[in-house]
């Protein structure tokens, strides 16, 4: 995806925020590529500490991106893990938007085959098992450090489970890239990840 692209669509994620702290409906004007299906995330951090404030979004290419972009920017601002996203606050905080590949699935026979096909800053992982479902973007395992087992570590327990139920037999591993734009503060330049 072009910056310019991505400028839009990180502006678009904080219009329809915005507008949804406010009780209001904001229909943002895209480019017609937004009418592509994609899987999209919408990201809110504190600035300048950089800590989560809300991230929601669709992994899976089931919306037009301009839709998804919508719906995962207004459900951010209810995150379950923190309370509602006001709209004073969206005034310190910068959005990021992750546009994604579809997940595709990863073949492996023993944990090790799986860490050394995982490149860590390329993929997004997703783990299923026993009904349960976790998701890391991209960008996460960066963020704090990780090497490819850490990251599956932390991926099995954002879906719940123990840190070592990648190893276990049944688990789904999908991976997925994506690319990534962000304010650089509050309200400010946009830049690709």
């Amino acid at each position: 995806m072009e910056l310019e692209d991505g400028i839009a669509a990180v502006k678009a994620a904080r219009c329809c925020a915005e507008a949804e702290t406010r009780g209001e409906a904001a229909v943002p004007q895209l480019p017609e590529d937004f009418s592509e299906k994609k899987g999209v995330f919408v990201t809110i951090s504190e600035y300048p500490s950089g800590h989560l404030r809300g991230c929601i979004g669709y992994p899976e290419p089931i919306f037009p991106l301009k839709d998804a972009l919508r719906m995962s920017a207004e459900a951010a601002c209810h995150d379950p893990r923190f309370y509602d996203l006001t709209f004073d606050e969206t005034n310190e905080c910068t959005f990021e938007v992750t546009i994604l590949t579809p997940p595709q699935r990863v073949i492996y026979g023993s944990p090790e085959e799986l860490l050394s096909k995982i490149q860590v800053g390329r993929d997004g992982l997703i783990l299923t098992r026993k009904g349960r479902r976790g998701l890391l973007l991209p960008q996460v395992p960066l963020e704090f450090g990780w090497d490819a087992e850490e990251f599956l570590r932390h991926l099995s327990m954002k879906a719940g489970l123990g840190p070592d139920a990648w190893k276990e037999p049944g688990v789904i591993i999908e991976f997925f890239n994506g690319d990534v734009f962000s304010e650089t503060s509050p309200r400010g330049d946009v830049v690709r990840k």
